[in-house]
């Protein structure tokens, strides 16, 4: 199997873990003096890929020292379990709020069934494996993780999910975002500027915390932001700019569609969708407004699942 690589500065790649759609989730992999860490998993089925990665890049799987979980969504972490058995040496960096789930995994896949649904777990994950406890080292915050002379950080990062954490690469002055710093698809990019949109995915959304959190990464002054969708971002002052606004914009919209009723869903969906078109059509992308509603469909759905879930907590 061939792999689709970006090679960046300082020993930072990402891999196109092939979920869902090209560009759509990034592994990426911080080499140094031979040693590896990998950043987000993607799905079992990214194993071939990423192995066919490490060949080209002439890296063996006992050069993998750390497997980093932002955290443990499935499109982040559901071929963690896989990635264990193939890499013998790596150790697995987890959030402790996702350490226990990553050992038994029986309630992530349970939660991500209540969402997706059971059938589509299992057409988009297959079998979540369970990690030995003893591989697994639990990130709290200000952890760091040393690979090889290099420095790598770990944040405590709640908004997106309170199991969610941020690595600070000393080596390369970049911050791995996980979902924290927003999502970035490259086909919306324009004349060389990069568009940027929050996710309010459930079921842990927090506005504050996630204000809180874009404020405490721009705190280490980075010179780029690489993001699991879909990597590199530029510009990193003016799009932390941009989150702050459009993370006000959900919640806006929650505020004001937030009469129950079995039709608020679709409510808030429906003005989600008004929103993005209208950041896109601002923004100058190529794509029409049907483009784009088709690139973000799920995005779209899963933030407005995650705003409905928001408003119950304020009940």
């Amino acid at each position: 199997m061939t792999s689709q690589i970006y090679h960046y500065a300082h020993g930072v790649s990402a891999i196109d873990s092939g979920y869902v759609r090209h560009q759509h989730a990034a592994i990426h992999l911080v080499v140094e003096q031979g040693r590896v860490a990998i950043v987000d998993t993607g799905t079992n089925d990214s194993l071939p890929r990423l192995q066919a990665a490490l060949q080209a890049m002439d890296l063996s799987a006992e050069s993998i020292d750390f497997v980093i979980l932002t955290h443990i969504h499935l499109d982040h972490a559901g071929g963690a379990g896989a990635m264990m058995l193939a890499f013998p040496n790596a150790k697995l960096v987890v959030h402790p709020r996702g350490a226990r789930h990553m050992a038994d995994p029986s309630k992530l896949v349970a939660g991500a069934a209540a969402v997706y649904g059971a059938s589509e777990v299992r057409r988009l994950y297959g079998e979540i494996l369970p990690i030995a406890a003893d591989r697994i080292i639990e990130a709290s915050h200000e952890t760091v993780i040393r690979l090889g002379n290099r420095e790598l950080l770990c944040l405590d990062t709640p908004g997106h999910a309170r199991h969610h954490i941020c690595i600070v690469d000393r080596g390369s002055n970049a911050i791995f975002t996980g979902d924290t710093f927003g999502l970035s698809y490259r086909q919306l990019d324009a004349d060389g500027r990069q568009f940027v949109f929050p996710t309010t995915t459930p079921v842990q959304f927090d506005p504050d915390a996630m204000h809180q959190s874009i404020d405490l990464l721009m705190s280490y002054s980075p010179r780029v932001m690489y993001l699991t969708h879909f990597s590199e971002l530029r510009n990193v002052e003016q799009h932390a700019e941009t989150l702050h606004r459009l993370i006000d914009a959900h919640v806006d919209i929650a505020r004001r569609e937030a009469r129950p009723g079995p039709d608020r869903h679709a409510r808030i969906r429906a003005n989600l969708a008004h929103l993005l078109v209208d950041e896109t059509d601002r923004f100058g992308c190529d794509y029409g407004p049907a483009q784009v509603l088709k690139l973000w469909e799920s995005d779209l759905e899963l933030n407005a699942q995650g705003l409905d879930i928001w408003l119950e907590t304020l009940r």
